[in-house]
């Protein structure tokens, strides 16, 4: 996933953490819908490492590290297309075992 942080900037003209969230949120909500079962966010924690320059293109990567019956964990990085680690997230997840609607 990617994400132009330059349209949702805070007042000193960088990426607004909100910004930044939404974008570690959507790959959140990506991965842990791959079995093709409903899940949702029980906890997600966030640290960010840096700001982003002006007009950088942020991109964000889930991976899931643990799984039981009705949860699972994953780490999430977001960096820039320099290689710079922007924030980092471990986010839990509540597997509901019901079926996603619209697949």
């Amino acid at each position: 996933m990617t994400y132009d942080p330059a349209r949702q900037s805070n007042i000193y003209d960088r990426a607004h953490g909100g910004a930044v969230f939404g974008l570690i949120d959507e790959a959140f909500e990506t991965a842990a819908q791959t079995d093709g079962t409903v899940a949702v966010a029980m906890n997600v924690n966030v640290t960010y490492i840096a700001s982003p320059e002006p007009g950088a293109r942020l991109w964000a990567e889930a991976r899931r590290v643990a799984q039981t019956k009705r949860t699972a964990t994953y780490d999430i990085r977001v960096g820039d297309a320099d290689g710079r680690l922007i924030a980092v997230c471990q986010a839990l997840a509540f597997r509901t075992g019901k079926p996603i609607p619209f697949l």
